[in-house]
């Protein structure tokens, strides 16, 4: 499948170490973007020049729903406005991210003025046309090269339904062109959640008050970003005080996740993480160059550019070791390489307490994501004093890697809902960390 075509005199920056395409085309405000036959609109190149403060609008405008019906009150399941705001990435320099805000046509009936989730998207891929943004627009792309589906839209319209106010992240470098999508990068999600709050915060025309209590919504990709953001509110947003987050089957540990990916349903995710890594540091290309051979530079090419449902084609239950100099795995080079270890440490979670309440949820039988590091994030913030309500959602093992770990999301959804609904209206809970010992 061909990597995106950059037109209007681009500049193509290559990848020293990784090929060519590892490193997307730079795309200058008004180019026009075309990512595997789909045209990115030109909304989503960002400016030379972003604002100072993390947060603050870059642009938006109207955002039309694909599943939207009229109403007296104006559209339901509500309005949409596209976003684009500043925020910072983990080398703490200025990154664009593009997202969506929803205003809800229905009236909000808990106490206070109405509430704001920040939604942060499970995994969708790397290509710019996988955005969640996008995806409210286009809730299935399939032209013959890309296959995005929009399945975040589920829990952003039962959210609406109930009078919440939703914002939704596309995090740094999805959606954006001028950068790669630093897929599991917990600052650079965090960050991006954090700031999608004050983006909504400050558009215009919005039912939102100063008053407006904010929870955070996540599962798998987007489980880690809340969790991340729940870990870094106080140092990084203390102006965003959170009611409670909702982290679903949360990548905590990525050197056990990359173990279980590897040759799983989803096995491309290797590839968008080995993409995202080089992005954030770039002094690990060189052992990546050690390590890859032509077969596994090709695979993080075509990677970079590719969703979900791409990469279930065409990347199912791929092996790294076909994409290794020596026929070891992604995470045999991660054990033999110590700048690689320290990288992954860096994006362990569970090492700082969790501002406000916390419903971590994990399927016992997921094995895509593991369970047993999951619930070893709910130890761990336990041990740090965390308020921490732990599900475990225990289902049979469905037999395929990509069940066991997306039938959870559908199965708990709506009591992960009525769970932020009611830190949403106020009401207090009371850690449940004392019945760990006892849960699977």
């Amino acid at each position: 499948m061909p990597a995106p075509v950059r037109l209007a005199a681009v500049a193509v920056t290559a990848a020293a170490c990784l090929g060519a395409s590892t490193v997307p085309a730079l795309a200058a405000d008004g180019d026009t973007v075309v990512s595997r036959g789909v045209t990115i609109p030109a909304f989503y190149n960002p400016p030379a020049t972003l604002p100072t403060a993390n947060g603050a609008l870059v642009r938006s405008e109207p955002l039309p729903l694909a599943l939207s019906l009229p109403g007296i009150d104006g559209p339901l399941p509500g309005r949409a406005t596209r976003l684009m705001y500043k925020s910072t990435d983990s080398n703490g320099r200025p990154v664009a991210v593009t997202g969506a805000y929803i205003e809800p046509s229905a009236d909000w009936q808990g106490t206070g003025p109405r509430p704001l989730v920040a939604l942060a998207p499970g995994t969708m891929g790397q290509g710019d046309q996988c955005a969640a943004s996008l995806g409210l627009e286009h809730p299935l792309q399939l032209n013959g090269q890309t296959v995005s589906v929009g399945y975040e839209d589920l829990a952003v319209y039962r959210l609406l339904a109930k009078g919440i106010a939703v914002v939704v992240t596309d995090y740094a470098g999805l959606g954006a062109t001028d950068r790669l999508h630093t897929y599991v990068n917990r600052v650079d999600e965090a960050h991006a959640v954090l700031d999608a709050v004050r983006a909504a915060r400050s558009l215009p025309g919005t039912s939102l008050t100063t008053a407006s209590r904010v929870a955070l919504f996540g599962y798998s990709q987007g489980g880690g970003a809340t969790a991340a953001a729940a870990e870094l509110q106080s140092a990084y947003a203390p102006d965003v005080a959170i009611a409670g987050t909702y982290a679903g089957a949360p990548p905590a540990d990525l050197t056990e996740v990359t173990k279980a990916i590897d040759g799983s349903d989803l096995a491309g995710a290797l590839g968008w993480s080995v993409n995202g890594f080089l992005q954030s540091d770039p002094a690990l290309r060189p052992i990546a160059d050690a390590h890859l051979n032509a077969a596994g530079r090709a695979a993080l090419d075509d990677l970079s550019t590719m969703c979900v449902g791409d990469a279930l084609f065409a990347y199912n239950s791929a092996r790294s070791t076909a994409w290794t100099t020596d026929g070891k795995t992604i995470s045999d080079v991660i054990a033999a390489e110590p700048a690689l270890q320290a990288f992954l440490d860096e994006q362990r979670i569970g090492t700082t307490r969790p501002s406000g309440p916390v419903r971590l949820a994990t399927g016992t039988s997921d094995n895509l994501v593991p369970h047993a590091q999951a619930r070893r994030l709910a130890v761990d913030w336990c041990r740090l004093g965390g308020n921490v309500t732990y599900k475990p959602v225990i289902l049979p093992d469905a037999g395929r890697a990509l069940i066991n770990h997306f039938a959870p999301l559908l199965t708990d959804q709506g009591d992960a809902i009525s769970w932020l609904t009611d830190r949403l209206n106020g009401k207090p809970v009371t850690s449940a960390c004392g019945l760990l010992p006892f849960q699977p």
